[in-house]
């Protein structure tokens, strides 16, 4: 099975989920059938795997790839490092919804669009668990030296 995911990085909640796909489905197949319209002037961090996708108004950061035969500049390596450590929130994200274990294990149930709606409620469980989760007061350690 196959979705693709759009997060909100700052608030670390699901925005988008896309239908359930059966099989192996390449990811920028999925974006072109399903056509999201993302908010003018939105910041999207691509994966490599979404090569060529590039939807209107937005600006995108996607890692570039080693030429074959050569070496990234560091320019180039320094950036990919930088959108590599953006896109750790994403994936952080996406463990946080496979803590349902019906996503990790091997599904069953052949009942038309419940694997939709498995989805659907663990990306909801996220969303509540972040929700309800307890901030963390921040605090100055030099207010408390007089």
């Amino acid at each position: 099975m196959t979705n693709n995911v759009i997060t909100h990085a700052v608030s670390r909640t699901v925005c988008y989920l896309s239908q359930t796909y059966p099989g192996k489905r390449h990811e920028k197949r999925i974006c072109d059938e399903e056509g999201y319209p993302f908010p003018r002037s939105s910041q999207l961090l691509q994966d490599t795997g979404f090569q060529g996708y590039a939807p209107e108004d937005v600006i995108i950061y996607q890692p570039k790839k080693k030429p074959r035969g050569g070496q990234l500049d560091l320019c180039d390596r320094f950036l990919n490092a930088v959108i590599a450590s953006a896109r750790i929130t994403v994936e952080n994200i996406i463990c946080g919804i496979k803590r349902c274990r019906i996503l990790k294990d091997t599904f069953r149930n052949h009942l038309a669009g419940f694997d939709d709606q498995v989805m659907e409620i663990a990306c909801g469980l996220h969303n509540l668990r972040l929700r309800h989760r307890h901030s963390v007061e921040q605090f100055n350690l030099f207010d408390f030296i007089s």
